[in-house]
Parts: structure tokens; sequence; C-alpha cells
């Protein structure tokens, strides 16, 4: 027997339509390419979505048809989620930082009707532009006085918002239709396309919701430093209106002096983000003699968050919510914020937890399984690759199917390729990506554990632990440094920080130095770039 209930799709325009009724005032404030801060409310944004729902269906455009854009936080950014879903269409983020060889690669594999860009790519489309699909038509997201010279045939964003028509009759979808299109980065071989719909949006925006009420909520003021070309921003472009929080949008200034004064300005009470950029925040912080004012919580996000860092927020008062996902899980999976009664126990123990990745929202399930396939124990003490399933989480890659059949079980569920255990009470503990662990002797040496003791070191401003080839144990750690002080940095006593936890096997066998780290297109840590920078380094016991 089925139950006798309405059924109306799941559709993004709702998300939008709903914050324009219920929290119209709220706003979207915008640090601008051009220079200013651009204000908005929620109300005023779902007028000029309308018209550029227009625009769009004036240029031809409408059901399938793939819409990149390359752009920073914006407001602008933002009302081309909601038209380009909103007529049908999918909105495929381009990640500038990604190599010519990349972007050149997605746009044709995404079959790329219309860039939508900002002043500060021009550039990078008038290099790549003879290798772009053919036909590729091009919007620069300013207004008509900021407009650049050049010699391709620009469109003007302001332009054709000014000549369109402020109504539009949105098109009543299936709640499986295609809505966005992310592309995983940092990884070998060409990237792989997430491909979301409507139905898998709005669940995860509504999970988001449930999972992060400290965030996402009526009179909250977030600061998504995470870009809207990074997995759509952690869904926070659906959450927030649909929670009635006001966004603070920080353009493409992402340093820590200007992510300070917009936070202080704005009265940011919540910013979501990878670890790289909250260094900088930290140092700015530090500078300042105080945090923001209105500064009460930080997403940890993209990476693992080293000890040192979740300590010295906790210590200014910030709450640090450490979280992990992925962008084929549109990307939220698990969330650390802590209930009663952890989050009365004393700091040291709730530094223990906040370390870890959380525990699952809800929507997701997880588990662990060894070589075999076999799933293994939530004790804490098992460790296995992680395996997902979920609305929110693909069920395969946009025409790859080779990597499709390789990413699914036989059972349905995605993995994920981190290694990880799972605590009886829930919380999820990723111990490091598989291609990331080292194995010296046949023990397994977690680089994540390693990293986090070293930057707890004061004279270590950052670090990463890459495995180097060893003719006897196989491979062996080494600890690369940004040090705090290049001109004073002295390595032993780093290492004899680190001799106080680690077993003799997990120390690693040598400290080199390096002005920064790599970083992937989306701000994490690039090993696979270490790794092959330090492919020829001979470690000390085998110098001759």
């Amino acid at each position: 027997m089925q139950g006798k209930m309405m059924h109306r799709p799941l559709s993004i325009m709702d998300i939008l339509k709903f914050a324009r009724d219920t929290h119209g005032d709220a706003e979207i404030v915008s640090a601008t390419v051009e220079g200013d801060i651009h204000r908005q409310t929620y109300r005023e944004t779902y007028t000029r979505v309308c018209r550029l729902g227009q625009v769009l269906q004036g240029l031809g455009l409408g059901l399938g048809d793939r819409i990149a854009t390359m752009a920073w936080n914006g407001y602008r950014h933002f009302e081309l989620y909601y038209a380009i879903s909103g007529i049908g269409a999918v909105c495929h983020t381009l990640n500038p930082r990604l190599s010519p060889d990349q972007l050149i690669y997605i746009t044709h594999h995404a079959d790329d009707k219309v860039l939508f860009l900002d002043l500060t790519f021009v550039p990078i489309v008038e290099a790549l532009v003879d290798k772009l699909p053919k036909g590729m038509r091009f919007v620069v997201m300013t207004d008509a006085a900021h407009m650049p010279d050049s010699a391709l045939d620009l469109l003007c964003y302001e332009d054709l918002m000014d000549a369109a028509d402020k109504e539009i009759v949105w098109p009543e979808l299936d709640e499986n239709t295609a809505s966005s299109l992310c592309y995983t980065s940092g990884t070998t071989g060409n990237p792989k396309g997430a491909l979301y719909s409507h139905r898998s949006t709005v669940l995860h925006a509504m999970m988001g919701g449930i999972s992060f009420q400290n965030s996402l909520r009526c009179g909250a003021r977030i600061l998504p430093v995470v870009p809207l070309f990074h997995v759509n921003a952690w869904g926070l472009p659906y959450g927030a209106p649909m929670t009635g929080a006001s966004i603070v949008f920080p353009g493409p200034k992402l340093d820590g002096a200007s992510i300070w004064e917009l936070m202080e300005n704005e009265a940011v009470s919540s910013a979501w983000g990878v670890p790289t950029v909250w260094l900088g925040l930290l140092a700015e912080i530090q500078a300042k003699g105080r945090r923001p004012h209105n500064f009460n919580e930080v997403i940890i996000g993209g990476s693992a968050a080293p000890r040192s860092m979740i300590a010295q927020f906790e210590d200014l008062g910030t709450n640090v919510c450490h979280a992990w996902g992925m962008t084929e899980m549109s990307p939220i999976g698990t969330q650390g914020n802590l209930d009663a009664p952890l989050s009365n126990l004393p700091l040291e123990d709730r530094l223990d937890l906040k370390m870890r990745q959380g525990r699952r929202i809800f929507g997701v399930d997880l588990k662990i399984v060894d070589d075999q396939g076999t799933a293994l124990p939530h004790d804490g003490k098992s460790t296995g690759e992680l395996f997902v399933r979920g609305n929110a989480i693909i069920s395969g890659y946009f025409e790859n199917p080779e990597a499709s059949a390789a990413a699914i079980d036989g059972e349905g569920w995605f993995g994920t390729g981190d290694v990880a255990a799972i605590s009886p009470d829930g919380f999820l503990q990723i111990t490091d990506r598989a291609k990331d662990l080292i194995k010296s002797g046949g023990e397994w040496i977690s680089s994540i554990d390693v990293e986090n003791m070293a930057m707890a070191h004061p004279s270590v401003a950052n670090c990463a632990v890459i495995a180097i080839a060893h003719p006897k144990w196989d491979e062996r750690p080494l600890l690369v440094v940004v040090p705090a002080d290049a001109d004073s940095f002295d390595p032993a006593p780093v290492l004899d920080h680190l001799r106080r936890d680690l077993a003799k096997y997990q120390m690693p066998d040598d400290v080199v130095t390096i002005d920064a780290l790599p970083l992937t297109a989306t701000g994490k840590v690039s090993k696979m770039t270490l790794r092959e920078r330090f492919a020829d380094y001979v470690l000390p016991d085998l110098r001759t």
C-alpha cells in the first residue's frame, strides 16, 4: 500500500522563491572585482534572476545545455546558479586555477555553449580561445563602464540584463533534471564530472540545514571563502537562502588582511573554507590582536585541519566544525559539531574529537571495507577504504563509463579512496588518502598524523609528509616544511618534538624546507606535485 500524498518535483528555483517570500530582506553582500561593495536582498536577487533567465533564453539556451562560468564568489555568479538551472540548463563551474590543458579538456568534454567570466579571467580566455569549443560565446560579468578592450567578441552582462524583461515563466522540470556540473581536480588523468540534479541539490541543501544549524539560520551572516567554482561552495548558495542566512562574498581578495576586514565590516558570524586560507586569517588575527567582532564559527573542510589550528580558533572563542566530503558527494558527508555532553568536555578532549571528521549527516551512509570488500566493524580501531551512499552522491561520472564502473561497487556504494576508521558513536577518522599512506617495512604510516604533530611546533608554518622510495623498507617518510622563520629554522627541535609521540618507524627520515607548499586548484596541498618534485630525492642513509 502506498500513501496518498501530493508529489511536487524538487526544484532549485523554489529555494530562491522561498527566500524571496520568507527571508526577502536577508542580504547578498559582495566584494566585487571592480573594487566596491555591492548589496542586494534575496527579494531583489530573485528579480534579477528572472531577467537573467530571459537573457539565457534570448541567447538560445535551454534544456540540457551546458553553460560555463569562470568567476569569483559574487552576486552575479550566484544569479547564474539559479537562472541557469531555472531554465533547465546545466551550470558548469570552471576552476580558473586548473592548467590550460585541463580547461580545454573540460570545456570540450562538457560541450559548453557559453562562458560567463569575471574581468580577472579575460586574459585566460584570450590565450585559450582558439582551443575552446567552436562557437562558444563569452559574457563578461560587469557593466559597460568596466568592459575590457579585447580582440574577443565579448558581451556585457549588465547590458544584457538591462535589455531583458523582469517577468519569466519558469519551466516545470522533472526533479531529476541535471542542474550543475563540477569536475574533480588534483587527480591523475583527466578530471571527472559530477552531474548533480535538482533533486540531489535541494536534498543536499536540506541536509546541510539540518546539520549546520549554528551557521544556516535566519540572521546568520556567512562568508564562503570556499569558491563557488569548488563543489558549488559546499552547497552554501542553496543552504543559505533556504534557511534565511545572509551571504557575504569575498570576491578575488582572499588574503588574511582582506578577509579579516570584510568579516569585521560585515559582522560575519560563520566562515567556511580550506585550512590553507585560515593560516592567513590567523596570522592577521595575531597581528590585529583580536578576531573579527562577530566571528563565532569556522567550518573547515577540504583537507585535515591541524590540531594547532583548531586550538587557536577555540582559544579565540570561535567554534571549529571539522567537516568532510567530496565533489562526488555534493559535497558534504560529515560534520563535527559537538552536542551535549561532548561540548562540555575539557578542551583537550574536545580537540581530540574536533580533529576527527565528525559524524555523518542525515542522508549519508558510511561503511569501511577491507581489501576483499568485506565490511569492517565501526569500533574505532578497524581501518579500511571508506564507501558512501546517499541521495546527493553520484551514481557514476558524467560521460565516463570506465571511471564510473571503477568507482561504484556491486551494491551501489561509491568508493572514496580514503582510508578511515569509524568509532562506535559514529565519529569518522580519515587516516589518509589511500595514495598518501606510506608503507614502510609492512607497516602503514599516516601522513596526516605526522603532519598534525609537526604543525604543533612553533617553527613550522606549514608542512606535508610524502613517501620516498627505499630499497629496504619500500617507502620512508620525508617531512617537507615551510618554516615560520627560514633564517633560523633548525629541524632538530622539530624531530625531538615528533619523537615524543611517534614510534621509531613513523619518524621522518629527513626534513627539507620549501618556500611554499604547492596547492591544487581547490587550495589543498598538492602531494602529487611534491612527489614529482622530490622523485629523485635520496634519503640520508642511502647517500654515499
